[in-house]
């Protein structure tokens, strides 16, 4: 199998590699996590400029017409600059569930507004009591008129702080786990009911609790079916499991560059660190995580369109991978660093930090082992 990238994907790569190099440096980067913001709109612009946010989309829409590939490449190198700016928010989760379940109107309506930067995006999905079940949800959206009216409570919205709108799963019908009865809504985060308690995030992103309190949604909110939403669902995150996969070893190649790096340079009993031969070993074992990881991450963004049952499996073996392998590079960086591993003035502690935060979201190692094992 052929896995060369094309001259418009290479071109792609460059051109995201010349602005993290360029305008995302580290120091950069915590000037930007340790603002009143939190995220730097100007940059936000720069990527509707340089196309990243259209890349997916369709070109009905004015998006590149990109598709997995595209993202996975943009994410990655996203990875190695530690990028706050909520992309897999707004162009990877929303964006997935405008272009597979949304009507028509909502196309037209919404995804121009995300290729020019107009209108930012957050998923709003997990609750305190629902671990990671997609399906168990409290939030409840209960027919009012022509309409609904949302009540409840959605637990660590990343990028809400920032987002304009929110997509918000929902229970429309069935008992609190049951895979009937799921639907997702579009909801306007200005509208009256909604209020969201802001916070950062260890990774230095931010994050809120959102409340709805007897939110009127009208009938253009719903997107797809009422109570048939958990499909869409389960599509969406599995594909934000594979741009999340494609981050993490964008920090996996810094993390293993920096170290090795570090091991030539730093000198203990006359010699470089990186001549004793049980650190150029731990040095190996995590370069074999790092390429593992990439191999796990190529082969889950080709099998995204495949049947349900190899899409989520292939979702499930990625999250393990990149689960054990960001723990595993993560420690041993921060450890071949010494004591200046942990220090908030090296890279090296925020790169562990946000791969610890990628093995978290949308399920951990344990949680992705046990539903691999279901689909057998």
């Amino acid at each position: 199998m052929d896995f060369s990238f094309t001259e418009e994907q290479t071109l792609l790569r460059n051109s995201v590699q010349k602005f993290v190099q360029n305008g995302y440096t580290f120091d950069m980067r915590r000037a930007i996590a340790k603002s009143e913001t939190g995220w730097k709109r100007e940059n936000w612009k720069q990527f509707a400029e340089l196309g990243l946010l259209g890349a997916p989309f369709a070109e009905d829409f004015g998006g590149l017409g990109g598709g997995p590939v595209e993202t996975m490449i943009i994410m990655e190198e996203f990875g190695r600059g530690m990028v706050i700016e909520p992309y897999l928010g707004t162009v990877v989760l929303a964006g997935g569930f405008l272009s597979h379940g949304a009507s028509k109107a909502q196309k037209e309506h919404f995804i121009p507004e995300i290729i020019e930067g107009k209108r930012v995006f957050a998923f709003a999905f997990a609750e305190p009591q629902g671990r990671y079940n997609l399906a168990d949800l409290a939030v409840t959206a209960k027919k009012s008129g022509a309409g609904y009216t949302l009540n409840g409570h959605k637990a660590v919205v990343i990028g809400a702080p920032w987002a304009d709108s929110l997509i918000v799963t929902a229970r429309t019908g069935g008992g609190q786990r049951d895979e009937k009865g799921v639907s997702v809504f579009v909801v306007d985060k200005k509208a009256k009911g909604v209020s969201c308690r802001d916070y950062p995030t260890v990774d230095g992103l931010r994050a809120s609790e959102v409340t709805f309190e007897n939110v009127a949604l009208g009938a253009d909110a719903l997107i797809g079916h009422e109570g048939d939403g958990l499909p869409l669902v389960e599509r969406v995150v599995d594909e934000g499991i594979a741009a999340l996969s494609a981050e993490a070893i964008g920090a996996m190649k810094v993390l293993n560059d920096a170290t090795v790096e570090y091991c030539k340079t730093r000198k203990q009993f006359g010699v470089p660190i990186g001549k004793f031969q049980v650190l150029q070993h731990r040095m190996v074992d995590m370069f074999m995580n790092y390429e593992q990881s990439v191999s796990i991450t190529y082969m889950v963004t080709l099998k995204l369109n495949e049947s349900d049952t190899e899409r989520k499996k292939a979702a499930s073996a990625a999250k393990v991978q990149i689960g054990k392998a960001g723990r595993f590079i993560g420690q041993n960086a921060v450890q071949l660093h010494g004591g200046m591993g942990m220090t908030d003035e090296l890279n090296v502690g925020h790169y562990f930090k946000r791969l610890t935060m990628i093995d978290t979201m949308f399920g951990n190692v344990d949680h992705h082992l046990k539903r691999y094992a279901s689909l057998d």
